[in-house]
């Protein structure tokens, strides 16, 4: 019986795994996938304005 007690955990996180996997595929795509890029776009653009001014900075400085 000591082999269930040992078991069982790992079944439940891999149960719980394959859920947040699934849910993760299915959210992929559809209606809000425009709205992400959009926001990922805009962060990647500050990132790299930030990084080009910081760069400008240090250039101005030697």
């Amino acid at each position: 019986m000591e082999y269930v007690s040992a078991l069982l955990p790992p079944v439940v996180m891999a149960a719980f795994f394959i859920g947040l996997v699934v849910t993760i595929v299915k959210s992929q795509g559809g209606p809000n996938k425009a709205k992400e890029d959009e926001a990922v776009d805009a962060a990647l653009a500050r990132a790299e304005a930030a990084r080009q001014a910081d760069g400008a900075a240090h250039a101005g400085q030697g």
